[in-house]
């Protein structure tokens, strides 16, 4: 690994590094030898969104020689609020070239490593394999716990944040002396349960916060210096700008880390978190409640009929894009069924489909007959339908 401590091992520094990073240089904590460490690191970036881009960043600045790039997802508009690596000419381009570029712009010596995939139990140990550290800047719990139980399997030490609105959570995972992230997480929550980004919103700065501090680990994990977050959860609060801190301790227990693992290969990430695949004949019914397409709900619009259209988002939502309905919060439903009449269909719709099944699944049980969810919400209106509505 890249704190190995016999210098004969380690790469040496050139006429341009030693301008580069003098600054690094003339810390007692780093130093000439702590500077070829870094400069020897392998470390694998998974993700090049919100976390992966200070993330990369910095990593990048600081002389890591081998910088590993997992994306498979290309620019959106709605990413530049928080993704910096990233510009608005880059938008549709593939985020692993705009990532690449921006890192090398930097640092000319870097040597990028792109991986034009989805991490999945197929790829990730031949992937991580060969990188020191492993920074997991995803945004989804199957990939989370597949990044995590790679990481013990290959031993290989996992820098890990996760953001959401205005908090965010860092730690260091996988390391033998402290606990993983099923220490921590032992089940993943309920499919729905914890709304993305995308359904709950995400300060731009929080990621910058929680990337930096990512990185920080890394570099102090290459360093041997410091005291990592090992068997530390940072919880950083950005409204009230308050860091706390809870300790972590390793479960005996864990299937992955503990004294008797019984995961001792990758599983089915997506069936372990509780989402399974769809079959076509299931796509027209979901937990019991129909689905209909945006062009369904067009037609029948176009057609004169008049349908109950439940929008469950929020006011500020609603004034960003809206295709009519009746607004009544998804927290506000339960107290305002009387405003649904329950001898007609209702429709419930939301900005993706997400929300809005769990509402449809609601009013279901509290004695609605006719409930549909609209499938895909507004973002499948504005591609399907009308691309003058707004996605958000």
């Amino acid at each position: 690994m890249a704190t190995a401590t016999d210098p004969i091992l380690l790469p040496e520094l050139t006429t341009d590094d030693l301008s580069r990073y003098s600054r690094h240089l003339i810390l007692p904590e780093v130093g000439m030898e702590g500077q070829r460490k870094l400069k020897a690191a392998k470390v694998l970036c998974v993700g090049t969104g919100g976390l992966g881009s200070p993330l990369a960043f910095y990593l990048a600045a600081a002389g890591i020689g081998t910088l590993g790039l997992v994306d498979f997802d290309v620019v959106d508009a709605s990413n530049l609020q928080r993704q910096i690596i990233h510009s608005t000419k880059d938008i549709g381009r593939k985020k692993l070239d705009s990532a690449a570029e921006k890192l090398t712009a930097l640092n000319p010596a870097l040597n990028v490593i792109k991986h034009e995939t989805m991490l999945s139990s197929a790829n990730a140990l031949d992937i991580i394999k060969d990188y020191d550290i492993v920074a997991d800047g995803t945004d989804n719990f199957p990939t989370r716990y597949l990044v995590n139980d790679a990481s013990v399997l290959l031993k290989k030490p996992n820098a890990y944040a996760s953001i959401f609105r205005f908090e965010g959570q860092a730690s260091v995972f996988g390391m033998e002396e402290g606990p993983c992230y099923r220490c921590l997480y032992p089940e993943p929550p309920p499919p729905g349960l914890v709304p993305s980004c995308a359904e709950g919103g995400v300060l731009g700065i929080l990621p910058g916060l929680l990337g930096v501090i990512q990185a920080t680990e890394v570099i102090k994990l290459i360093l041997g210096a410091g005291n990592p977050l090992i068997g530390r959860l940072l919880l950083v609060d950005a409204l009230g700008m308050r860091f706390r801190e809870l300790k972590l301790r390793k479960n005996p227990e864990c299937p992955v880390c503990g004294e008797n693992p019984t995961v001792k290969e990758l599983i089915d990430y997506q069936q372990f978190c509780g989402i399974m695949p769809e079959s076509k004949e299931e796509k027209a019914v979901k937990n019991g409640i129909p689905q209909i397409t945006v062009k369904e709900l067009k037609r029948r619009r176009d057609a004169g009929e008049t349908v109950f259209l439940l929008d469950v988002r929020e006011p500020y939502e609603y004034q960003i894009a809206q295709i009519g309905g009746t607004l009544i919060p998804q927290n506000d439903v339960a107290g305002r069924l009387n405003e649904i009449p329950k001898d007609r269909e209702i429709i419930v719709q939301c900005r993706s489909g997400a929300r809005s099944q769990k509402i449809a699944e609601f009013l279901k049980q509290s004695g609605y007959s006719q409930v549909v969810n609209l499938a895909g919400g507004i973002l499948a209106w504005s591609d399907e339908i009308d691309p003058k509505v707004q996605k958000y």
